[in-house]
């Protein structure tokens, strides 16, 4: 099995960017214009609406594979300061402050930030 799946690791690759990507978007889309039982971003203050705009449009790049080195540095970043901004709050942990979403994709866009496109991408790195 783990022969099968090493002659598949650039694809594999992709696909982890395409979703994780995609997800991404979707939590901006909740924070900038409501959709997928998201409130929006009126009256949330202006991080939320940097973070929502951030999340979407870097989960969009990020998907395509445009840009993707750059969308998801900053996407970590952003995802860096949401944990210690708001979840840390709630206790040091990430299984205590429910910040665990924010670590994975925290560390998750620090690897693909490392890795770039891949295959499956508008533009290759």
């Amino acid at each position: 099995m783990p022969s099968f799946l090493q002659n598949h690791t650039t694809r594999i690759y992709s696909v982890l960017r395409i979703v994780s990507g995609l997800l991404f978007a979707c939590h901006g889309a909740q924070k900038v214009v409501g959709i997928l039982g998201g409130a929006g971003g009126s009256g949330h203050g202006i991080l939320y609406g940097v973070a929502g705009v951030i999340e979407l449009v870097g989960g969009i790049l990020i998907a395509i594979g445009l840009l993707t080195k750059y969308a998801a540095f900053i996407s970590s970043g952003q995802m860096a300061v949401a944990y210690f901004k708001v979840h840390i709050a709630g206790g040091f942990w990430p299984i205590q402050n429910g910040g665990e979403l924010a670590v994975l994709y925290c560390f998750l866009f620090l690897f693909i930030a490392a890795n770039g496109t891949g295959s499956w991408g508008v533009q290759s790195d």
